[in-house]
């Protein structure tokens, strides 16, 4: 590392506490962090076409001194810093941004659009937090890099593609990731939560995120005049006969203590008033907290819809047809890590900063692909607070709501969130792989 470049980052003495790393931080925001921020908002990518992001990561990651190699699973970015020896851990950050308008009002909001795989052309905004995720992966690669005294192993900076198809994380390792990096000893991601004020954490013992599977579901029908149903086979009848009976999956056939959520999306079919279509498209997102309930519940919409189309008289070489498109399996944290790590975190930041875990949802994550129980990878999944209390307070008292995750209003306080995520890490690195 050149001379200027340390003093652009700074330095952190030997055996540093926390406000040291945290005054270096919150400088390295000043200096570098925010406008590197402020540029990822402004310039969001959709799934799998991150392009410039992707360039951008490699540069800031190889500005700090890191071996780089892009194009891991399209355009996914590696970055790797050597230390001696210890343990390799793998630190991952999401990329992708949303394919909608944002109309948060910042002024610094994305007015970016960009043509789809579908070749479509959308509106793009960052409304997830994965332009945090990015900028405090170069705040955590810049940081350790200046602290190398005080620890011993490898990083690996994982810069994920395509984490909003759930197909960036298969797509890297598909390409090689371990094979070509090393299998990781641990592996550790942040998400920053629009639901969590500023200043506090949450790190599950177990379950972070449910699975999630995109089904489409195909319904052929035979076509006819709208005036006379009985010549043909309605697939728009068809299919809300199957809307209907799929949610007799959680209530009837799933143990009623087993979260299932099975939700139809899209139903699209025909062209006008008095035809009678040929086919109905249904999409459909199925979370469960489970494997086993997971499997059950896709080969219950299976033969829900099949059997559905036989009742309705549809041969045999016309029945519906479900797919799953896309799909991750349920997110769990190691119990042992991440009662270590969330001892560090209190150690680090005070013994109130872990707020407690409550679902409140059953989003998914596709970081679950690096940690799967086949694998042996314990991995450590914590949410970093992005909205400051304030807002929480004025919604109470009738103010605005709090925009949520994918909503076009979507804003956290990008200081606070980046700041913590960044100290967050490297309190984790330091403690997982500890100088001699």
């Amino acid at each position: 590392m050149g001379a200027a470049l340390a003093l652009a980052l700074g330095s952190t003495p030997a055996n540093a506490d926390p406000a040291a790393v945290a005054a270096a931080v919150e400088a390295d925001y000043d200096g570098h962090l925010e406008d590197l921020f402020l540029h990822f908002h402004a310039n969001p990518e959709l799934s799998f076409l991150e392009t410039n992001t992707a360039k951008r990561m490699a540069a800031e990651l190889r500005a700090a001194g890191l071996e780089v190699t892009e194009g891991v699973g399209g355009t996914g970015v590696v970055g790797m810093l050597r230390n001696g020896l210890g343990p390799l851990i793998l630190l991952r950050a999401d990329m992708d941004g949303l394919p909608l308008p944002e109309k948060s009002g910042l002024p610094y909001a994305s007015k970016v659009t960009q043509t789809g795989q579908d070749g479509q052309e959308y509106s793009v905004m960052h409304a997830c937090g994965h332009d945090v995720h990015i900028t405090s992966m170069v705040g955590t690669a810049r940081r350790l890099v200046t602290m190398k005294d005080q620890w011993s192993g490898t990083l690996m900076f994982v810069v994920q593609p395509a984490e909003e198809r759930v197909g960036g994380a298969v797509a890297m390792l598909k390409d090689g990731l371990y094979e070509r990096f090393g299998k990781p000893d641990y592996a550790l991601a942040f998400h920053v939560a629009a639901d969590v004020p500023t200043g506090k954490l949450v790190g599950p013992e177990r379950l972070v995120g449910s699975s999630a599977d995109s089904v489409n579901i195909t319904v052929p029908g035979i076509g006819a005049h709208g005036a006379a149903p009985d010549t043909g086979r309605d697939p728009v009848y068809i299919g809300a006969q199957i809307v209907v009976a799929l949610q007799s999956i959680d209530s009837r056939e799933i143990n009623p203590l087993q979260p299932v959520v099975v939700t139809v999306g899209s139903f699209h079919s025909g062209t006008k008033h008095n035809i009678i279509s040929d086919r109905a498209d249904l999409q459909l997102t199925v979370r469960a907290n489970d494997e086993k309930v997971r499997a059950q519940t896709i080969a219950a919409i299976e033969r829900i819809a099949v059997n559905i189309g036989r009742a309705h008289g549809l041969p045999e070489d016309k029945l519906p047809k479900v797919e799953v498109v896309e799909g991750t399996p349920v997110t769990n944290n190691d119990p042992t890590l991440a009662r270590r790590l969330n001892a560090v975190m209190q150690r680090t930041f005070g013994d109130d900063v872990l707020l407690p875990d409550e679902q409140t949802s059953m989003g998914a994550e596709d970081f679950a692909f690096f940690v799967t129980e086949d694998l042996g990878v314990p991995g450590y999944y914590f949410s970093v607070g992005g909205t400051p209390q304030a807002a929480f307070d004025a919604e109470k008292n009738g103010g605005p709501p709090v925009p949520s995750h994918h909503s076009p209003l979507f804003k956290i306080a990008p200081r606070e969130s980046v700041t913590l995520g960044t100290q967050a890490m490297v309190a984790a690195v330091l403690d997982l792989a500890p100088g001699s």
